[in-house]
């Protein structure tokens, strides 16, 4: 709501405006910090009696309710009876211990190969049939649904009764005209968000209820546990209860509840990356269940599964059930939520799209809350940010306060990667936030934490944003994403800061951006190295270019509505951003100069004021600032070298060291420059060395003096003194004492490792999606035609008591105790060839600089080496001169015997058949009497000559390579002349060897033939196997087909005689010919490959127990039995 003034309560821009007392009026109940986890009696061993049988899953419970079992979690301390209409708990005994045993009970063991499978396995059992309480299997009944317009299916499913129930009855009786908290309503949208309209048939509950919705706050999702999830959500519904207690407010209390006003938007980003265990989570609170969802409606492929739900439930991140007991100031208001699950991953501005013109347009908004799951907005902090929205009615965005999560006890500052972040967020929130705020300007309202007035964004602010949407990028054109230079796509990794530009610079209106203090959020933050570079990469280079996108298009400024105070706090803020570019593009150089000229401001003894080198002494000291400067310098160049070529997790302990050495740099200066401070004031104080005789004198004292002592003065307040009187005016000064020191420390790694890694990767900008091919997997939507002629579509229709059944299961899943999954990630070949590429580069390189420095740098004098550098120099060029003339000489005495030995030779060459100029010769006459014999053919066929294919032409060389006596002359040849040279050629390079052989059955059919493999060595030895080859047309573009005769046991070739070789597959290139897939065939039995099967049993029984696998390979070629299997014996 926008604040308007005196006379509150008329319209504004046709949105009725209302007001809100003041702060200290809201009257909100007194509130504990603790979690409501830590609050609720479930899990209490020393809760009994008489709230035993209200538990969830009572010890003895009673039989199933039909459909008036709840859940039966209290909320607010002392409750001890379930709200009036409800009964019991869960009727499966064994459900209980979830209250009893806390955290001993793990999730039930799973009869399919991971989560995934499992998931997609319901969503095909739901469809089809479920077991009953007798466990055998029960056909549904089915019921017809008609299509909106013919085309939009709309479904309300029935919620389990216990969610149902939990519902408290003030709430369900004052809606019973309405199925609010009694079904659940599943659309699946076959449209572009831009479609989503009531003119094609889609519609939204609170729409069609009639609501207004003052608040839509939105939870984008990835790939995120369902821990992270649950932290957001409960404290989003944390949040909205805060709202919902405001006592006596004229706003809230006028055209409905405040309830009714706020709805929960979340957008998960593709089924296949979506974390199944989230989806327990949502099913658990009723907005989701399985079976539900439609992969495509009579053939149109689904694009978001949308899920509406009015709840009252939530789930606690320690995976506690809270559920509403009575009427207190603790118990959670209903929340309206919209469950948008997109079929593909199409990035999170397409979420945005979904939110805004999709959901947006159709509830119109005052304001949108944004969150990233895993974000926690702390108590209130959703209410200030609205607040700052209705006090002031030219707000068009805003942000609150995102700090690092530190962990119990503030365990993550133990790393210092986490304490470098949590200070950069505090000195941002305290220094760089409020600047911008009060230029009116915020360059970046983070998408994990951030709100905008939804008419504020309308128009051209949102058509730029949703420009870097890649699914626009074909109806956009060169505007799209794909038609994006590599600057603008760069742009478009910081969308954020493009939408905060163009809201600001609106054509015709004054809004402003701003900061709110009193909003609070917390988020996790990288806490390794290549996780911490992967994300600078994308933030450094989308806010350089998308700062020099808004410099640029500055100009812009002068069309909007800001008045002329506001204008000049804008070119103040332009200056302000020219001059942090500036410094930025420089900054490379910077530190590297700062880190030499204080080194040698301390480490060259100065003969003039008798000053002394520190801290190693007059000898030591220049030694070690010339190593030190050296490491930096390589340490740099080695960053372009990893940058350029490696990933950071293939590199990561590369990457770690590399912080450590900047680390040690950056101490030993600042322990330089304490050192300088001592000595400016030890034998002169600042007194001394200013002058205070006049205003003038103190200028040139203090600034310009020969002893600095006012430089020093200024360096000491302005780098580290406003730190710490800002964090203390803040009331927020205990970063100052746990993250300063840290970041003091790798301060210069953010541009000697995180800038150079950005500017390296300006190139590598990632838009591609990835659909999922699970998704196949889930069922179809097929529309019928009706009793009237109206199109439906045939939905089966679950009894109440097999939708509490499986509920009670959705429930299990969900409260199980969340386990984090330590993620193994597979070691990438190609990482492994970069790293030893870039090992090999820097060796070379540093080397090289290495006997540079060693020649020419007169520091190496204090080493004992002899001489100085001109010496050194010298003798190193007349070792090389030697070494040249040397090897030189070498190479002409081994000249000069390859002559004689060749002339002499020829003397005693017993027969010159071999000699080259004979063998043209034979050939030149071989294809003289070939074109002969062509000519003749070709006058007895009417002048046609038959075309041979380049498969043909290829195989005949090898057939031909193969048909030759013992003394290599060839027989068999075609007409074709150019095949002598083909053969002649592959002789030289066709090598079968005596355990091969091969057989043509159809001497014409050149492109099938057999070959016989009997190895003589490894544990296929003593045997025979027979390979038929198949060629197509296409070879050599297209590799031969091969196929074993016999069945055999082995891990590359499975029992259909199917081959597994990566040169018949993706690594078959046209330069390849038959002799390199006979090589490859017979190295498959010298040494088979269990990392790439195709008998899987095979080759895990030779992973495990390789003697083992010796023996059923025996019995296998012995015509035995292994596990079951019988194979052909090939034994000879």
């Amino acid at each position: 709501m926008a604040y308007n003034g005196q006379g509150r309560g008329h319209e504004y821009g046709g949105h009725p405006m209302q007001d809100l007392p003041a702060g200290s009026s809201y009257h909100l109940p007194q509130q504990e910090h603790d979690e409501e986890a830590g609050r609720h009696l479930l899990n209490d061993p020393r809760m009994g009696g008489g709230y035993e049988h209200d538990r969830l899953g009572a010890t003895t419970p009673p039989d199933r309710p039909v459909s008036a079992y709840s859940l039966t979690e209290s909320y607010a301390p002392g409750a001890s009876n379930a709200p009036p209409g409800t009964t019991g708990g869960f009727p499966d005994p064994g459900y209980g211990q979830y209250a009893n045993a806390g955290h001993d009970i793990h999730r039930p063991a799973s009869t399919f190969e991971d989560e995934e499978d499992n998931w997609l396995q319901r969503q095909q059992q739901q469809q089809l049939s479920s077991g009953s309480r007798s466990g055998g299997l029960k056909r549904f009944n089915t019921r017809k649904i008609k299509l909106v317009q013919g085309s939009v299916l709309s479904i309300d499913y029935p919620v389990p009764s216990a969610i149902k129930n939990a519902a408290q009855p003030r709430y369900r009786d004052g809606e019973a005209g309405s199925e609010e908290f009694s079904k659940m309503r599943y659309t699946a949208a076959t449209c572009d968000p831009n479609e989503f309209t009531l003119k094609n048939g889609y519609d939204l509950r609170t729409r069609m209820y009639n609501r207004h919705t003052e608040l839509l706050i939105a939870i984008t999702y990835y790939n995120e546990d369902k821990v992270l999830l649950a932290r957001t959500l409960h404290s989003v519904m944390q949040n909205i209860r805060d709202i919902v207690n405001l006592k006596k407010s004229t706003f809230w209390n006028k055209g409905g509840p405040a309830w009714q006003k706020i709805v929960v938007c979340l957008v998960f980003d593709g089924i296949e990356k979506a974390d199944k265990n989230t989806l327990d989570v949502l099913a658990t609170v009723g907005i989701y269940q399985d079976g539900v969802v439609k992969k495509d409606v009579d053939g149109k492929e689904t694009v978001a599964h949308i899920f509406e739900y009015t709840t009252q439930l939530s789930v606690t991140p320690s995976q506690q059930l809270i559920r509403p007991v009575d009427d207190g100031p603790q118990t959670l208001p209903p929340v309206q939520m919209i469950f948008c699950l997109k079929q593909k991953n199409t990035k999170k501005i397409n979420s945005h799209r979904w939110l805004f013109n999709a959901f947006g347009r159709m509830l119109n908004p005052e304001v949108c809350i944004l969150l990233d799951a895993g974000t926690k907005p702390s108590p209130r902090s959703l209410l200030a940010l609205w607040e700052g929205f209705y006090n002031d009615k030219d707000l068009g965005g805003a942000c609150g306060e995102i700090h690092a999560m530190l962990g119990k006890g503030g365990k993550k500052l133990f790393n210092p990667l986490v304490a470098v972040q949590n200070f950069e967020y505090k000195i941002s929130n305290i220094l760089d936030k409020p600047l911008e705020s009060s230029f009116g300007y915020v360059s970046v309202l983070p998408g994990a934490f951030s709100a905008y007035r939804f008419r504020a964004i309308m128009g051209r602010p949102l058509e730029q944003y949703f420009h870097g949407d890649h699914t626009l990028s074909a109806q956009l054109g060169k505007k799209g994403i794909d038609g994006m230079n590599i600057f603008k796509k760069n742009m478009f990794l910081a969308e954020d800061r493009i939408l905060c530009f163009e809201l600001v610079a609106k054509a015709g209106q004054k809004w402003h951006l701003s900061y709110i203090k009193a909003a609070k959020g917390e988020t996790d933050v990288p806490e390794g190295a290549a996780e911490f570079i992967s994300q600078r990469r994308r933030w450094l280079n989308g806010s350089f270019a998308a700062t020099l996108y808004a410099l640029m298009h500055f100009g812009r400024m002068y069309k909007s509505g800001h008045n002329i105070i506001r204008m000049i706090f804008l070119h103040i803020q332009l200056i302000y951003q020219i001059l942090n570019v500036i410094f930025t593009w420089f900054s490379l150089g910077s530190y590297y100069l700062t880190t030499v000229v204080i080194m040698n401001l301390v480490g060259v003894p100065d003969i003039v004021t008798g000053a002394h080198a520190w801290p190693f002494g007059d000898t030591a000291t220049p030694i070690v600032n010339t190593i030190l400067q050296y490491l930096y310098v390589a340490f740099v160049v080695l960053q372009f070298i990893l940058a350029l070529g490696n990933r950071p997790k293939g590199s990561k302990f590369t990457y770690i060291a590399s912080f450590m050495i900047f680390a040690m740099v950056q101490l030993y200066i600042i322990c330089l420059s304490v050192y300088l401070v001592v000595r400016a004031f030890d034998k002169k104080s600042l007194s001394q060395q200013v002058s205070f005789a006049s205003g003038d004198d103190f200028v040139r004292s203090f600034f310009t003096g020969a002893d600095a002592g006012g430089v020093i003065v200024i360096a000491l307040v302005t780098i580290y003194g406003l730190n710490f009187l800002a964090s203390f005016m803040y009331l927020d000064p205990w970063h100052m004492f746990h993250s300063w020191p840290q970041y003091m420390l790798l301060m210069s790694t953010y541009i000697n490792i995180l800038m150079v890694y950005a500017f390296n990767n300006w190139h590598d900008v990632s838009w591609g999606t990835k659909g999922s091919d699970k998704t196949e997997a889930l069922p179809s939507a097929n529309i019928k035609k009706g009793d009237k002629n109206e199109t439906v579509v045939e939905e089966i229709e679950k009894e109440q008591e097999d939708i509490d059944s499986q509920f009670e299961q959705t429930v299990r899943r969900a409260l199980a105790p969340f386990k984090e999954q330590e993620e193994i990630e597979k070691a990438d070949p190609e990482d492994g060839y970069k790293s030893f590429r870039t090992g090999l580069v820097v060796t070379w390189l540093f080397m090289n600089i290495l006997l540079i420095v060693a020649l020419q740098a007169d520091s190496f004098n204090n080493f004992g080496v002899a001489g100085d550098s001109q010496f050194r120099t010298m003798r190193f060029f007349q070792l090389l001169l030697y070494a040249t003339a040397i090897l030189s000489l070498v190479r002409f005495f081994g000249f000069l015997w390859f002559l004689g030995k060749t002339g002499l030779m020829c003397c005693f060459a017993r027969s010159p058949s071999w000699h080259p100029a004979a063998t043209m010769l034979k050939i030149w006459s071989m294809k003289k009497e070939q074109k002969e014999a062509e000519n003749a053919e070709g006058q007895a066929a009417g002048g046609k000559k038959k075309k041979v294919t380049a498969a043909q032409l290829r195989v005949q060389k090898g057939k031909h390579c193969l048909s030759c006596d013992t003394q290599g002359r060839i027989y068999g040849l075609s007409t074709d002349a150019d095949s002598v040279l083909l053969v002649s050629s592959d002789l030289s390079e066709l090598s079968l060897g005596s355990t091969m052989s091969t057989d043509f059955p159809e001497p014409d059919d050149i492109l099938n033939f057999v070959l016989t493999i009997e190895p003589d060595e490894g544990m296929y030895r003593q045997a025979k196997f027979t390979f038929d080859f198949n060629i197509n047309q296409n070879f050599p573009h297209d590799p031969p087909k091969v196929r074993c005769r016999e069945k055999i046991y082995h891990p590359n070739i499975d029992v259909e005689g199917k081959v597994c070789l990566n040169i018949l597959r993706e690594d078959w290139k046209p330069v390849l010919n038959l002799n390199a897939v006979i090589v490859g065939l017979q190295f498959l039995f010298l040494e088979p490959n269990a990392s790439d099967p195709l008998n899987k049993e095979a080759a895990e029984d030779l992973r495990n127990n390789r003697e083992g696998f010796k023996r059923n390979v025996r019995t296998a070629m012995g015509g035995g039995t292994v596990k079951g299997e019988s194979y052909d014996r090939v034994l000879k």
